[in-house]
């Protein structure tokens, strides 16, 4: 049989007695065209001793290359070239496998492999080059990444992950958000003592035999109103792993569609594959009202009922196995067990329906006569979801199993004109201040008359879409002044005033001067926003 790598040796007819001595031999395959053979070797050797030194990529499990299943679960692995590890059980069915036939005398039979080109058609097989698997073109891929492997435990997991003494009380938590969020100070502060207490509950989980139940919450309010804004800086602000999940893509097992379980892995993908950071973090289930009970449907209802029903497990504790570095089980990709016991579970949605269900409820207890409750009292109330109790969200298509499960309930109330205004220029990352810090760069003074600022809190009233509206609003009468100001190095200060927001006239454009406007190397947005 010839050999297809192309060199400059010299072949001769080996005996059957050399042969015999060659095959007694062992002999290490190495490939004399490629002159880095020496330092790939050392650099796996390296990182082999790396990973049994405990550096390099310790810090993951190793996963079994064949079933996918992770150290902790298949036990000890055996390690092979190219960062492949594969366990024990594996091997041994490998191993069993092979020893079923006898490659070694086909291999060496030169006659079979001819007939065996001959008949497939396809050239003439060489032996396999063991180091075509890493220096050839045959690579493959240096095993599982750690993308799709778990972190170890550390060996401080029987400490508690939280002290008492660090968790900020509510008040301070309120604070914070109170420097991002404006208004709703009834669900800030809802939020900081629900969260405080669930991570007391978490401190303090093994210090005696009182249990404490965990809290969920969930979140009602309309569109635009700073729920997800809520819980993001939430988490931003306690510096735990934070997971936003969508429940309109949630379907029942078997169905097109993310399994229930898909929540629990993208937190587990946030907190960078750790388990245990993992089983102390925030989920926001945001849409949660499009999972209600359809009404009036002679098909399966794939994506109502039946989710809210999967979905009990998750929100009272239990231990789920969930995918690593994927958002489907298969057999390609390797499972981790996540206890949700410690997991704060905030479900919120803008229930648009459910004004009417209230107002229903409410109408019943009208009366005639002095001082009585008018019909159309509660048509035009902004507010009428700080109303609502458990029997609305009932009708409204929430199983009673669902609802018992989220024992905090807090309404958002609808934005207004005033609130609008203060979010446009108080927050730390207000839209305004983003803005004068763009035009900043060009060393231009950016101002808004307050008069302007009504116009476009006003403006955003209509479109009924919340603090959505402002952004939109804002983007379109800038873009011409955007576009036009680098145009013109000699303006130095740009006020945008009600007539220009209203169309009726330009914004007000000053010429650059030591009295108008100084070139400012650095900009402060702060100042800006003061002057």
């Amino acid at each position: 049989m010839t050999d297809n790598r192309n060199n400059d040796f010299d072949f001769r007819e080996v005996t059957d007695d050399e042969r015999v001595d060659i095959q007694d031999t062992p002999v290490d395959v190495v490939d004399s065209g490629n002159t880095d053979d020496t330092t790939a070797k050392d650099e796996s050797a390296k990182s082999d001793s790396e990973n049994k030194d405990g550096s390099g990529s310790q810090e993951y499990e190793d996963v079994c290359f064949v079933c996918r299943r992770p150290e902790s679960k298949a036990g000890k692995m055996f390690h092979l070239p190219n960062n492949i590890s594969i366990c024990d059980d594996c091997m041994h069915k490998t191993m069993d496998a092979v020893s079923q036939f006898d490659y070694q005398n086909m291999l060496n039979n030169p006659n079979l492999m001819n007939e065996l080109n001959k008949h497939s058609g396809m050239p003439n097989m060489g032996f396999f080059n063991m180091g075509d698997l890493t220096n050839g073109n045959f690579n493959m891929g240096g095993g599982i990444p750690n993308s799709q492997k778990i972190k170890k435990k550390s060996e401080a997991a029987a400490k508690p992950a939280f002290d008492i003494k660090n968790i900020p009380a509510p008040h301070k938590i309120k604070a914070k958000l109170d420097e991002y969020v404006i208004g709703q100070d009834q669900a800030k502060k809802v939020m900081s003592v629900a969260v405080y207490n669930h991570y007391k509950r978490v401190a303090t989980d093994t210090m005696d035999e009182i249990e404490i139940e965990k809290s969920n919450i969930l979140l009602l309010g309309p569109t635009g109103s700073g729920k997800t804004y809520l819980v993001k800086t939430l988490a931003k602000l306690l510096d735990v792993p934070l997971a936003i999940a969508d429940a309109t893509s949630l379907t029942e097992a078997g169905y097109i569609g993310d399994d229930i379980e898909s929540v629990v892995s993208k937190l587990l993908a946030a907190a960078g594959n750790d388990v245990e950071k993992t089983e102390h973090g925030i989920i926001f289930i945001d849409e949660i009202d499009k999972i209600a009970k359809k009404k009036n449907t002679t098909s399966r209802d794939v994506s109502g009922e039946s989710v809210q029903q999967g979905m009990l497990k998750l929100l009272e504790g239990s231990n789920v196995e969930v995918p690593v570095g994927a958002g489907s089980k298969n057999a390609m990709v390797p499972l981790a067990t996540v206890n949700t016991r410690n997991i704060l579970f905030i479900c919120g949605g803008a229930f648009p329906d459910l004004e009417e269900i209230i107002t229903q409820r409410l109408n019943k207890q009208t009366s005639i006569g002095f001082d009585a409750d008018l019909k159309d009292k509660y048509e035009d109330d902004p507010n009428l979801l700080t109303n609502v109790t458990v029997e609305d969200l009932k009708k409204f298509g929430m199983i009673p199993e669902f609802l018992g499960r989220l024992p905090i309930i807090c309404s958002l109330q609808a934005l207004t004109k005033e609130m609008l205004v203060q979010i446009l220029k108080e927050p730390k990352n207000a839209i305004l201040k983003q803005y004068q810090k763009l035009l900043a760069l060009d060393e231009v003074d950016l101002r808004f008359d307050d008069s302007a600022l009504e116009a476009i809190a006003e403006k955003a009233l209509e479109k009924d879409t919340g603090a959505r509206a402002l952004r939109a609003i804002i983007e379109e009468f800038m873009l011409d002044i955007m576009y036009e100001i680098p145009k013109d190095e000699n303006i130095g200060r740009v006020t945008i005033t009600r007539d220009y927001i209203e169309g009726k006239a330009s914004p007000l454009i000053e010429i650059r001067g030591e009295a108008v406007q100084p070139k400012l190397p650095q900009f402060n947005v702060e100042q800006a926003t003061n002057a």
